[in-house]
């Protein structure tokens, strides 16, 4: 169990910083849609485990090779640049298609989490640091798979706090013009300033 309480714990840590699934999670809830965040919020840490059993089978193969590493992270800005885009477009004229999408929130939290796919060398990384300071070692399939749901509850979590204070301050934010193009703004700035560093990198 003690690893399953490592990844719940890290997970949970690292779904705190701004991103794409927590920024919109954090909408749905702060427009009082909190059925819709909490369904987006499980669909998202299904996507987890799966994602996170990657990085654990191929971290060895992947961290011995950069380049293939390096690859997710301009893959991983042009995504979020897109969502950012269409978040602007579906915000100044809503479609009855983007807003069946974002209300339903299981579809759209298992669709999103599929395409954030920047969290498997997220996970990489983390998981070769761990192995180093001597935290886990997957010896048994009981072990691996504890780490993993770990990883998914963590996740869980994290969207589900994050969506239940976001709905008690929705009665702040009604009708707010801010609310509905902060996530495209947030998701633009965040793609574009991944994609520029990497470029000065290169």
């Amino acid at each position: 169990m003690a690893f399953f309480f490592i990844g719940a714990i890290v997970s949970f840590l690292g779904s705190i910083p701004p991103g794409t699934l927590n920024i919109l999670v954090l909408q749905l809830g702060l427009q009082n849609k909190l059925k819709a965040a909490l369904r987006f919020a499980l669909a998202v840490s299904l996507v987890e485990y799966p994602y996170a059993w990657i990085a654990v089978e191929f971290e060895t193969w992947i961290t011995s090779s950069p380049v293939v590493q390096e690859n997710f992270r301009p893959s991983a800005s042009i995504v979020m640049i897109v969502l950012g885009l269409f978040g602007l477009w579906s915000a100044r004229k809503p479609s009855s298609l983007s807003v069946k999408f974002q209300n339903n929130g299981f579809t759209s939290g298992f669709a999103l989490g599929l395409l954030n796919f920047q969290s498997i060398p997220w996970w990489i990384g983390i998981i070769a640091y761990l192995k180093s300071e001597g935290w886990i070692s997957f010896d048994t399939r009981f072990a691996k798979h504890s780490f993993i749901l770990g990883t998914a509850v963590g996740a869980l979590v994290l969207l589900c706090l994050l969506a239940l204070l976001a709905q008690r301050l929705s009665g702040f934010f009604q009708h707010s013009r801010i609310l509905a193009i902060f996530p495209g703004l947030a998701l633009l700035s965040i793609g574009i300033f991944t994609l520029v560093r990497y470029f000065l990198q290169v």
